[in-house]
């Protein structure tokens, strides 16, 4: 239990709390002992100066002493002290207990006060407090005990009603922690629609929500993972079903091993090698590994060496190409190998996706972005676009629109994935602009060479 996190909250609270009292507590008390000990001083004086002036009136009305220990007892009860008055002849002439009055009294504990009449020496007076029978003192040292007592009953009330609201705060701030070990564990055995509620806002909410952010990307990673695999079976299914159909019919007798049988396995060994090595690609592109070779080139050059091998299909479903490139392009800073390749396979898409008659528009141009020069590339067709609702996910591996998979409306579904990581790690950017009926518009940027 010592290890739980409420318990250590807790106790920290609970420390505290006690300090703060008990400091409050110590500082109160000695501020309350200073004034108590200033207004006895105070008082003291005070006290003196009254016991004095009686005992002056008394002696400037009759010049002498005699019957003067009736004065000295009233003044006694009233000050709540002891007088001892000694004439000037060393003889007690008034003691407000009457058991020293006729004898010769020193005391050298007690500083007597030297009484003056003029040069004439009257006597000293010895006033002897008595603090719990002190009239002016009595009551704040009752003011001041009481005040420590409410201080120690206030203290012990708040100290148990702070730690009772410390043990219940801490389980609560605790709780939506806890409820997070929880799922955080069954999200580790497999459970990834665990999801926490988020409750209020600040810093145990935003924990809570980027722990069901992290949950969603991990179940959607585990949902493209199984799609993946699944893909790939396709992919894989097709060429193999074909290769394996034509060998038992060659092997039934049913084909004859010919120049067409063996130029169809090709074909199908191909589709096989094509995905094969597209996957590799694309693993290695994500894994950040492909290795690329950047150089100064000339992107212009490169788009029309990428147009004419498909010049043969253009043809075939009478699509015009249109080629709008600047004579005064800048160089770029790419790997011309890796780039001919995003070219390609957006070529790839744009003449599968565009009807008979349609147009594709291949253009390029100089953008501003981040502060740095970029060259845009843009692959522009008239195909059936892409809806809405597809192209957040058109770069996602084996994504197609067309969910039916034929062939006739695409490859593996890699294509577009890989041009999106080679376009990456050029440190550019490759979008999509499209509306259902009127095409599709993929465009990316390549850095400025320096």
């Amino acid at each position: 239990m010592t290890h739980r996190l409420w318990f250590r909250l807790s106790l920290t609270f609970a420390v505290i709390i006690l300090v703060t009292v008990v400091t409050i507590y110590f500082f109160v008390s000695e501020r309350i002992a200073d004034e108590m000990e200033y207004y006895k001083t105070i008082s003291a004086q005070y006290r003196s100066d009254q016991i004095l002036s009686r005992l002056y009136l008394f002696y400037w009305k009759g010049r002498s002493w005699e019957s003067v220990q009736t004065v000295v007892e009233d003044t006694a009860r009233v000050s709540g002290t002891r007088i001892i008055l000694v004439a000037a002849n060393g003889t007690v002439v008034g003691d407000s207990k009457t058991e020293l009055l006729g004898t010769n009294y020193t005391d050298s504990s007690e500083s007597p006060v030297e009484m003056f009449l003029g040069a004439q020496f009257l006597g000293d007076v010895y006033i002897i407090a008595d603090p719990q029978a002190e009239p002016y003192v009595a009551p704040f040292l009752r003011l001041s005990a009481s005040i420590n007592r409410s201080l120690l009953l206030g203290g012990s009330v708040a100290i148990a009603i702070a730690l009772i609201l410390t043990f219940v705060l801490s389980r609560r701030i605790t709780s939506p922690i806890g409820a997070l070990s929880k799922a955080a564990r069954r999200l580790g055995h497999g459970e990834l629609s665990q999801r926490v509620r988020v409750r209020g806002e600040g810093e145990v909410a935003a924990l809570a929500q980027a722990f069901n952010s992290m949950a969603g990307d991990l179940e959607y990673a585990e949902q493209l993972r199984r799609n993946m695999v699944a893909d790939v079976a396709h992919e894989l299914r097709t060429p193999l079903s074909n290769i394996q159909g034509y060998l038992e019919a060659i092997r039934d007798g049913v084909v004859e091993p010919d120049a067409a049988a063996i130029r169809s396995l090709n074909e199908e060994a191909s589709l096989l090698s094509r995905l094969v090595n597209e996957l590799q690609e694309l693993s290695l592109a994500e894994a950040g590994e492909l290795k690329l070779v950047f150089q100064a080139e000339d992107i212009t050059k490169l788009v029309r060496q990428a147009v004419p091998p498909w010049q043969p299909q253009l043809a075939g479903k009478e699509i015009s190409l249109f080629l709008d490139l600047p004579d005064d392009l800048p160089l770029v800073n790419i790997d011309w190998q890796r780039i001919n390749q995003v070219l390609h396979n957006l070529l790839e898409n744009a003449v599968a996706h565009t009807l008979r008659g349609g147009a594709i528009n291949v253009a390029a141009g100089v953008a501003t972005s981040g502060g740095g020069r970029w060259v845009e590339v843009s692959v522009s067709d008239t195909g059936e676009g892409i809806p809405a609702e597809d192209l957040p996910h058109i770069f996602e591996r084996f994504y197609r629109v067309d969910k039916s998979r034929a062939r006739a409306t695409g490859g593996s579904g890699l294509g577009l994935t890989i041009a999106r990581r080679l376009v990456e790690a050029h440190g550019g950017r490759i979008t999509v602009q499209s509306k259902p009926g009127r095409g599709s518009r993929f465009s990316f940027t390549l850095p400025v060479a320096e």
